[in-house]
């Protein structure tokens, strides 16, 4: 007989990291809960840096990645490891975050060994099964296999029950919120020359991320002549732009921005350095989901690169506005922001609709809940308070 639940938490990229890491320490503080972590290593060097920043160790590593690696390879490679890890650990429930392929195939191995899923941030849709590609489908089809639904907000809640989807849903916040109650400090040192270089004070510095597949290509080259321009106009400004390791970025970007001045090109930065970042930044232009949630936390306004967004709730609270893949319209979105003080503080001053720092705590309540170490349901988040 088991003393303890054992709940196994299943990721493997860096934005999944990110957003795990606080829920498996959460998790381990339960007198209950026995809490277990899986990496597939998806991504290997950019998820080895989140575990190290939030010091956990990993219980199982499949260690899948390979060069060059494909969807259908990932998928392959994570259900095969996935076989002997679970038929040793047997866990009562599986947490998967998300919308990456590891979320996918961690989920599917699961069901094959009839084992409970747990879905964590479920609900986002986009509603375009080929955008965010493959994320839309990912998440979909997690919604499926799962009985657990850990959904950010009342919007992806809803999203869920009109889909008639099965098992219990719990309205949480997002987990990155409470990561970011330990990673900002106002003493923080990069330990990056070119970050501790910067005066944060005498120049307006944008954050700038982009790497999402469906925008390789003539989207990107849109994107990069934007912040060219963008750059080229204001001359108090400055971008920070840390590149994905991905090749097809990288040619894109170096070519492009590589000999403008006031850009900063750098590697990847670990998560405390990206969230300092936007703390200390004046705005942020990004194709990522995970920094839509994160800088409004901090106050920030963003403009998404992108044509569509599952995180509408930021939109319609005013801290983000969906700036396209246009040069032209990307422009215009940043000038606004950069010229007229009005606009950047409406953005800047919106609610955070997207968590108050406990949804780890939600997420483990309702656990016990659901096993029976709980006798009342936990609340649902409210931005509203």
């Amino acid at each position: 007989m088991k003393d303890k639940l054992c709940v196994m938490s299943v990721f493997g990229t860096r934005p999944e990291a990110i957003k795990m890491a606080p829920l498996v320490m959460e998790l381990g503080r339960r007198t209950g809960i026995r809490s277990l972590c899986c990496l597939t290593g998806q991504h290997r060097q950019m998820l080895d840096s989140v575990m190290e920043v939030f010091q956990l160790k990993a219980d199982f590593d499949l260690n899948i990645m390979q060069q060059q690696q494909t969807l259908s390879s990932i998928t392959c490679r994570t259900l095969q490891g996935m076989d002997a890890v679970l038929e040793q650990a047997r866990p009562d429930l599986i947490l998967v975050h998300g919308d990456t392929t590891t979320t996918f195939a961690g989920a599917l191995s699961a069901f094959y060994h009839q084992i409970p899923v747990g879905h964590v941030e479920a609900g986002l849709r986009t509603w375009d099964k080929y955008s965010p590609f493959p994320e839309e489908m990912n998440r979909t089809l997690v919604g499926d296999i799962a009985e657990l639904h850990f959904a950010p907000t009342q919007a992806n809640a809803a999203n869920l029950r009109a889909e008639g989807i099965r098992g219990e849903i719990f309205v949480t916040g997002n987990t990155v919120i409470d990561a970011m109650k330990t990673t900002v400090r106002d003493s923080y040192r990069f330990g990056v020359p070119e970050l501790d270089a910067l005066d944060f004070s005498a120049r307006r510095v944008i954050a700038v991320t982009c790497h999402r597949r469906e925008n390789y290509g003539e989207p990107m080259e849109q994107i990069m002549a934007a912040i060219r321009q963008i750059v080229l106009t204001h001359p108090d400004t400055e971008v920070v732009y840390p590149v994905h390791f991905s090749p097809a970025v990288r040619e894109c970007v170096f070519k492009m921005l590589a000999d403008i001045p006031r850009v900063h090109l750098i590697d990847p930065v670990n998560v405390v350095q990206m969230h300092n970042l936007m703390a200390r930044c004046y705005m942020v232009m990004t194709d990522s989901g995970g920094l839509q949630e994160e800088a409004p936390a901090l106050g920030k306004p963003v403009l998404v690169l992108r044509r569509e967004t599952e995180r509408p709730e930021a939109v319609k609270a005013g801290t983000v506005k969906l700036a396209g893949v246009e040069q032209k319209q990307i422009v215009k979105l940043a000038g606004e922001i950069l010229d007229d003080p009005a606009v950047y503080h409406t953005m800047a001053k919106a609610v955070n609709p997207y968590g108050d720092g406990n949804a780890c705590g939600r997420i483990a309540d309702a656990i016990e809940w659901r096993f029976g170490l709980r006798r009342e349901k936990p609340q649902p988040f409210d931005p509203q308070g």
